[in-house]
């Protein structure tokens, strides 16, 4: 039963001509599925409305092949195919009496269109800025061009009805063609539409207008907007822009200029941070407002509502991470919640143009495909018995999965304190949400009587036979190289196995250098900064060598690049790009232009190889050797998961053990089903 202090959460809210549920918003985000994959779009987006959620938008939904985004996959409404394909979504969404939103989008200069091969429209001839950097430029707009613009736009809001939405999107930010008008840096016009913020303003006005008078009746107008984090500071004049169309649509959907505030991670950015300005926002206005904060818990949540901050409780990630997150919080679950974690893989497989998926939540993208539920699944499929041993993210998932399931689990762990590298990982700089994945499934784990947990128990072989289980789920994990093979070295450096080379585990243990520390980066993503970070806070003079051409390539996909380098070189820490490893002697390391070949060598006393990692699997080795005798003593199935398997990250570790233990009993065949959300031809 829910709190009643929780109750002004489940109000309903009038927007326009129809009415909000519930204060819980799922605000437009990118799914990596769009128009490629309507179906998988559909039933994510329809689970989340099962989960609770008032408010279920689209993410940005493109008017006119002229606003063309490939290869990263965003809904369109271009004509009647798309109107059919959406009414999935809205269909799905309906069905548990959510409204639909549709967030209309027009790319402007960031337009590559490499699909239409149409040009891009905006406020100038300006290079694109695409996150695929074509050398291109958009057609400046003429009045005829702007025109026709609003043509598009009108003929989309009609399919945006036609389609079945119930809140239509006017959006006016995050650098496409209408935040490019108002922007006094790119709109340097002489026409109505440029030079004082009145006239800046102005399409987006006549755009609000026009989409009331053509949908108003049926539809709410929300716009899209971004005001400064810094609200002391606007050098755009976005809040005096704001003041003179405040009252028109009938939501406003906040967020701040910077994009790395608004989508940062948790390392650099905490729940709530851009508040100040939404309260601003909403002292101007009479209109409900919206806006993210990656809120995750409930206290947060409310205090927003009563504080007046904000109507509604805008979320991307959170939605993401638990889709069911409104319902639980209904049903007085609160515990059961998986808050988000903010590690960002949701927003980066979107970027890598392929469906998002969730370190805390593994069915999601799965929902359609594999018909996979984020919060029930199948009962067990006999009275088996199964034994995880290993409790870093893949066990920990394996066994939670599997007990929800109905079997009798034993979970084993070597170690005395249950969570792999979870433990070690949340303990470096940033990183101490990431300690949810362990602690939520820990938490499920305590309330199932069916699993029996045993830390500090090393099983081998012998011990395993002897338990007479009948399936094995092995996911003991890896361990990091020290020899430096990797990506750019395929044998070990020279010297490699000196003393003073200290591995990613030493260091994760609480290993702490005595002088001077090279860490040398082939790993690209969070570990060598976050190590790097963490010695240098405690004294130890630090250079980070990379063969790439900026440190930490891979984390450009979470959004965290930026903020990881500034944040390096606010610290001192020195980096050097485009440099393998070649040896390792005391006090010197050998170095090589990965461009020329060119040698060189830098002063350290320890090195740090962050490169790759090798499974921890021979137990389940020892116990292939022994199939034979494992099975004749009624055991059934062995297999190794997660790290043990194939080194990754976290999220593919949660999911190897969710797979594991929601296909447990299926044959080899439903296993390996799944459904394919594509274009079948017709030949007939």
């Amino acid at each position: 039963m829910r709190d009643p202090r929780f109750d002004p959460l489940f109000e309903p809210i009038k927007i326009g001509p129809v009415t909000a549920p519930n204060r819980f918003y799922q605000v437009p985000h990118c799914s990596g599925m769009g128009y490629q994959r309507p179906q998988m779009m559909a039933a994510m987006r329809g689970v989340k409305a099962e989960g609770g959620w008032g408010v279920v938008c689209t993410e940005y939904c493109s008017i006119h092949p002229s606003s063309d985004d490939m290869p990263f996959p965003h809904a369109s409404l271009w004509g009647d195919d798309d109107v059919r394909n959406l009414r999935l979504m809205t269909d799905a969404v309906h069905e548990h009496g959510a409204l639909a939103g549709v967030e209309l989008w027009y790319a402007g200069h960031r337009a590559a269109n490499m699909y239409s091969r149409e040009l891009a429209f905006s406020v100038d001839s300006l290079p694109n800025t695409a996150l695929v950097g074509m050398p291109v430029q958009s057609q400046a707009m003429t009045r005829a061009d702007i025109g026709t613009y609003r043509a598009w736009h009108n003929a989309a809001a009609k399919r945006a009805v036609d389609a079945g939405f119930d809140i239509v999107y006017v959006y006016a930010n995050h650098g496409y063609l209408l935040n490019d008008f108002l922007s006094p840096s790119l709109n340097t016009r002489c026409d109505e539409y440029g030079g004082a913020a009145i006239n800046r303003v102005r399409l987006v006005r006549e755009i609000i207008e026009q989409t009331l008078e053509t949908v108003g009746h049926r539809c709410a107008v929300a716009v899209r907007y971004s005001v400064p984090a810094e609200i002391e500071s606007d050098p755009d004049e976005l809040f005096e822009m704001f003041e003179t169309i405040a009252e028109l649509p009938d939501l406003w959907d906040i967020t701040v200029t910077d994009y790395k505030l608004e989508m940062g991670s948790s390392r650099f950015v905490k729940e709530a941070s851009n508040q100040a300005a939404v309260a601003k926002i909403k002292s101007l206005t009479t209109k409900p407002v919206v806006s993210v904060g990656r809120f995750t818990s409930p206290d947060t949540m409310l205090s927003q509502i009563k504080k007046g901050i904000q109507d509604f409780i805008g979320a991307a990630r959170p939605s993401i991470a638990d889709p069911f997150l409104p319902s639980k919080i209904d049903q007085g679950r609160i515990d059961d919640i998986r808050e988000c974690i903010g590690c960002n893989i949701c927003y980066a497989y979107d970027t890598l143009g392929s469906p998002i998926r969730c370190t805390q939540n593994p069915t999601m993208g799965e929902e359609w495909r594999r018909g996979w539920h984020p919060d029930r699944v199948p009962p067990k499929h006999a009275d088996e018995t199964v034994l995880v041993i290993g409790s870093g993210p893949a066990g920990l998932e394996a066994a939670c999965t599997l007990g929800h399931r109905g079997y009798s689990v034993i979970l084993a762990e070597a170690d005395t304190e249950l969570g792999g590298r979870i433990n070690s990982e949340s303990r470096l700089p940033g990183l101490s949400e990431w300690a949810r994945v362990r602690d939520w499934r820990l938490g499920q784990i305590a309330k199932l009587s069916n699993i029996e947990v045993y830390p500090d128990n090393h099983l081998d072989a012998p011990a395993v036979l002897e338990l007479g289980m009948q399936h094995v789920i092995i996911a003991t994990g890896a361990k990091w190289r020290s020899d430096g093979v990797g990506r750019w070295r395929s044998t070990a450096f020279e010297g490699w196995d000196l003393p003073n080379v200290i591995s990613v585990d030493q260091i994760l243990s609480g290993h702490v250098p005595e002088a001077s520390v090279v860490i040398f980066d082939d790993d690209h993503y969070y570990m060598a900064s976050a190590i790097a970070l963490k010695l240098r806070a405690e004294g130890i003079d630090v250079t980070l060598v990379t063969p790439q051409g900026r440190a930490g390539g891979w984390s450009y996909y979470t959004q965290e690049q930026h903020q990881t380098l500034k944040a390096m070189y606010d610290a001192g820490i020195e980096i050097v790009t485009d440099r393998g490893l070649t040896y390792f002697k005391p006090n010197n390391i050998g170095l090589e232009c990965v461009f020329s070949g060119s040698e060189s060598d830098i002063a350290a006393a320890y090195l740090i190889p962050v490169t790759a990692r090798i499974p921890s699997a021979e137990l389940w080795f020892e116990l292939e050797s022994r199939a034979e005798t494992f099975h004749a003593n009624g055991g059934l199935t062995i297999q190794r998961i997660g790290d043990c398997a194939a080194p990754g990250i976290i999220a593919s570790a949660v999911y190897a053990g969710h797979k594991a233990a929601r296909e447990l009993g299926l044959d080899i065949k439903d296993q390996l089903e799944i459904k394919q959300d594509r274009v079948v031809v017709n030949t007939t």
